[in-house]
């Protein structure tokens, strides 16, 4: 049985096509080794067992797998799943009505789970620990508790920040998985296997270029390439080439380190409006115009692997590189 609650994030052309890009099967699923290997035993066990598989966080930055693996979970088990973002379940009764509408050692698949309100991991706790669901019937002194017995199940939790789960909640995951950035081999690995089921004829030296740009993830990696087959079809003869490649990420504003336009205007305003730093976050998202979260969860992270943002008890403040990177001189006895 498989209902999803997910929040609007791709067009729906764009969303089928991403989820055609994902592989279904752990041996299909490129990189992260070590997760893959345990993962791999674990889903082994279970099945040997005949038990629903153990509760499982995944945690990483955006586009490195984290609902590739889900998905892959429940195929390798061969049950179903429910997909609900963690914003959208608002009151008791909606996380009431999932859970008593699994099935015996199904998936439930909770995106942005740092994102679930303290209601609902109340109602989490018992669910996850001893799969019963106590509801509250009645108010004051008549009310009382009724018990509900749940199915065994599985409870895969995706997050960006780890850091803002309440321990009660971690704590009950026995497995953890950190997801992290890719090698440009195994991002160029997977843009071949993307180009193939694109019907997309691309060249070594492109796929190669198109990894080098691609942040480290596969996410990113599939973008430029669906962007850089538009390029190819319009502009030429629908070959990806080295040239069409560099045409087309010169097209997208994609420079050599992977940067994209705002994350050239991010480090340029830590160095031209507020002098390399250190600047609160807050004042950075209005001075860019976008969330807090956003500059978080999308922006920094890449900035911080590069080594070009430093993030200060004070506030970000651009680094040595950074500098570089944007074509600005070093303040006179500046720190960076």
């Amino acid at each position: 049985m498989t209902s999803q609650f997910l929040a609007p994030a791709l067009r729906e052309g764009d969303e089928e096509l991403e989820q055609s890009l994902r592989p279904r099967r752990l041996d299909d699923f490129i990189g992260q080794e070590r997760t893959k290997e345990q993962l791999e035993i674990a889903l082994a066990a279970a099945k040997g067992r005949g038990e629903a598989l153990d509760h499982v966080l995944l945690v990483g930055p955006p586009g490195l797998g984290k609902t590739t693996l889900a998905t892959i979970i429940r195929e390798e088990l061969d049950v179903g799943i429910r997909t609900v973002a963690g914003p959208a379940l608002e009151r008791k009764g909606d996380m009431a009505a999932i859970l008593t509408g699994l099935d015996e050692k199904d998936v439930l698949f909770v995106d942005e789970i740092h994102r679930v309100n303290r209601a609902i991991e109340e109602i989490l706790y018992p669910a996850l620990e001893d799969f019963r669901l106590d509801i509250i019937v009645g108010q004051g002194a008549g009310a009382r508790t009724l018990t509900l017995d749940l199915p065994p199940f599985t409870l895969v939790g995706a997050t960006t920040r780890t850091g803002l789960l309440t321990t009660p909640l971690r704590d009950r995951f026995g497995m953890t998985f950190r997801l992290g950035y890719y090698e440009q081999g195994e991002l160029a690995t997977i843009v071949r296997r993307s180009a193939g089921i694109l019907g997309v004829e691309i060249a070594d030296e492109a796929a190669d270029e198109v990894a080098r740009r691609a942040r480290g993830t596969p996410r990113v990696a599939n973008r430029i390439l669906r962007r850089i087959r538009d390029v190819a079809e319009v502009r030429h003869s629908g070959g990806v080439t080295i040239e069409v490649a560099r045409e087309a990420l010169e097209l997208l504003e994609v420079d050599e380190a992977g940067l994209e336009r705002v994350d050239r205007e991010l480090l340029s305003a830590i160095v031209h409006k507020f002098g390399g730093g250190p600047v609160g976050l807050s004042t950075l998202a209005v001075s860019l115009g976008e969330e807090t979260d956003t500059i978080e969860d999308v922006y920094e992270p890449y900035l911080l692997q590069l080594g070009f943002l430093q993030r200060t008890p004070r506030g970000r403040v651009i680094t040595a590189l950074g500098r570089e990177h944007v074509g600005a001189e070093r303040e006179p006895g500046g720190l960076f």
